[in-house]
């Protein structure tokens, strides 16, 4: 996952600076942040329905051979001279609804791995996995852009792609999914609805993160237009903009769980909940 990551994060540098390339304006370069998360709000609650019906080994491989023939392709239309904004907006869009659908499975996938004791270790070993592979990848891709071309990035994110899906394949699962009838698509899907109609809890920590991710979304946005149309950036140093971002995201990660933790330790929410919004046990 470090290795496919930080190919991703080369590729998202390569996208940028492909669209620069080939005369993308202001608004299209704007454009990318929100093509890439609209499936996320689209599909999220369709995938995870999907994730409880389907095997999630195969829904993971599937995934992986969706984002690597994205991937190659892109290395056809551009070694072509076919790649044009637009082309690379739908790629964009056509990778995230890939992160859509594995994600709900990936996150339950962690649950058959490892034990419910080690569980919020593998958690913390997953988000730090995404932190190095964003360091990592943002600041490889700068530098290989000018030596390389964008061509031979996107094809890395390709041969990424199809190690995770080699590693996938060998996985040997200890615990199998339940082969129990479960809720067909649409009853699934109306539950979900329903839990957060009638939890408290849920529905203001998702008001919050609504509103928190309004604003902020505005930042990641609007960098790449900065950098590329303001200060005329090279793709090395756009590397070093990308890489920043996710050092700033590790720091302020960190602090966020710093605090969390001595708020814990309080009397009044050890055991019980926390401003509301976790339910005590």
């Amino acid at each position: 996952m470090v290795i496919s990551g930080s190919c991703i994060g080369a590729h998202n540098i390569a996208v940028y600076w492909a669209l620069h390339s080939l005369g993308g304006s202001t608004v299209l370069i704007s454009l990318m942040a929100t093509v890439s998360a609209l499936p996320s709000t689209l599909f999220t609650l369709p995938a995870g329905a999907i994730a409880d019906m389907v095997d999630r080994k195969k829904i993971l491989l599937a995934v992986q051979l969706w984002h690597a023939s994205i991937a190659i392709a892109l290395v056809i239309l551009w070694m072509a001279h076919l790649l044009n904004p637009y082309l690379i907006l739908a790629s964009a869009f056509l990778f995230s609804v890939g992160f859509a659908f594995s994600s709900p499975a990936q996150s339950a996938v962690f649950a058959e791995m490892v034990s419910s004791e080690e569980l919020a270790s593998a958690y913390t070993l997953g988000g730090l996995q995404m932190n190095i592979s964003g360091i990592i990848g943002p600041l490889l891709g700068g530098f290989l852009i000018p030596l390389f071309g964008v061509s031979f990035i996107f094809g890395g994110n390709g041969v990424g792609f199809l190690v995770m899906f080699l590693v996938i394949l060998s996985w040997q699962r200890l615990r199998t999914q339940s082969k129990l009838p479960l809720e067909n698509f649409f009853e699934s899907f109306t539950t979900a609805i329903r839990y957060v109609r009638y939890t408290p809890g849920i529905k203001i920590l998702l008001i919050r993160h609504t509103l928190f991710s309004f604003f902020i979304a505005i930042i990641p946005s609007l960098m790449p237009v900065l950098g590329l149309k303001e200060l005329h950036l090279k793709p090395s140093h756009l590397g070093y903009l990308f890489t920043s971002q996710a050092v700033g995201s590790v720091i302020s990660g960190c602090s966020s769980l710093q605090n969390f933790d001595r708020l814990y330790q309080k009397p009044e929410f050890r055991g019980g909940s926390l401003y509301g919004l976790f339910p005590a046990p």
